[in-house]
């Protein structure tokens, strides 16, 4: 067991020495395009940041002042129950609620994160519409709210959640497609890879088919070299999704405040998944690869 082990790793590395060249080809090729895989689950996550406070169909946040008085909030309340015209429902998110969700969206600003807690940090209101409702009219309801006593400001949904949906689709499909297209030229280059060094050693291959070796025992060299074009790929993919991430976060910190791309830093360890679905598409595409050379050219 211990010298088929052996003879298996030994021609694995034998064929990386003798087809260099294709080898980095094929693995830098595989790392390019998981990144672009790794950069467009970030993206997303990044824009569901964005997206999630108007979660549930709410279409107006009124933002209270730190620090609102009981009667304030009961003014409010009472506005909210008295347009039930125009809106449907409505939840208070206390200042608990409010630090979670800013520790989500100001997640590029420490900065600012260090100085709130749940005593300086602004309660909201979240508002649905009912069905049917004018936008217009939506947009005069904030604006009277914007009126009302300790109301910090009043945000509406249509513009941000439209902008927003838009860019996430835009990237998330384009870079989808270009990882998609390079992904598939790593497939090829790690069949081609295969290929040679399988015709490089047609010789070799048929006296061990001569002395009694098995068709799989001459395969799984050629596929674990393949396994690890893409794995190695995914390594150096993962490394470059790690430097990239730690460059944008501290890049985040430098851009005006409520400029919006603080949520698209991402914080909570979802990189790190991220990294180990690019290892599992890298497997993939190298078994994939290697599996469908082997089988097909081993008849030399």
């Amino acid at each position: 067991m211990l010298s088929r082990l052996r003879y298996i790793f030994r021609e694995t590395f034998d064929s990386f020495r003798r087809n260099a060249t294709l080898t980095i080809a094929s693995i830098i090729t595989a790392a390019i395009s998981l990144l672009g895989v790794g950069l467009t689950l970030l993206s997303q996550a990044g824009f569901d940041n964005l997206l999630q406070r108007w979660e549930g169909g709410v279409e107006m946040i009124v933002f209270m002042q730190p620090g609102v008085t009981d009667d304030q909030r009961a003014f409010i309340e009472s506005s909210l129950d008295g347009n039930a015209e125009f809106i449907e429902s409505w939840t208070y998110c206390d200042s608990a609620c409010s630090l979670a969700e800013a520790q989500r969206v100001l997640a590029g600003e420490p900065g600012i994160l260090e100085l709130l807690n749940e005593t300086n940090t602004p309660t909201q209101y979240k508002a649905v519409p009912t069905d049917g409702t004018d936008v217009e009219l939506l947009r005069l309801v904030a604006a009277a709210f914007e009126e009302g006593p300790g109301v910090r400001e009043v945000a509406f949904a249509e513009d941000q959640i439209a902008l927003i949906s838009q860019l996430q689709s835009f990237f998330g499909f384009r870079l989808l497609l270009l990882s998609g297209f390079l992904l598939l030229a790593a497939v090829l280059l790690i069949w081609n890879t295969i290929r040679t060094a399988i015709f490089a050693r047609r010789r070799e291959i048929e006296v061990m088919k001569l002395v009694g070796a098995t068709d799989w025992f001459i395969r799984v060299p050629f596929m674990l070299e393949g396994l690890l074009h893409g794995v190695i790929g995914g390594a150096l993919a993962s490394a470059g999704l790690a430097v990239w991430n730690s460059q944008w976060t501290s890049g985040v910190e430098a851009f005006p405040e409520n400029s919006g791309f603080a949520a698209l830093v991402i914080t909570d360890g979802y990189d790190k998944t991220v990294m180990l679905i690019m290892l599992a598409i890298g497997a993939l595409a190298g078994a994939i690869g290697s599996g469908i050379a082997a089988s097909r050219f081993l008849d030399v």
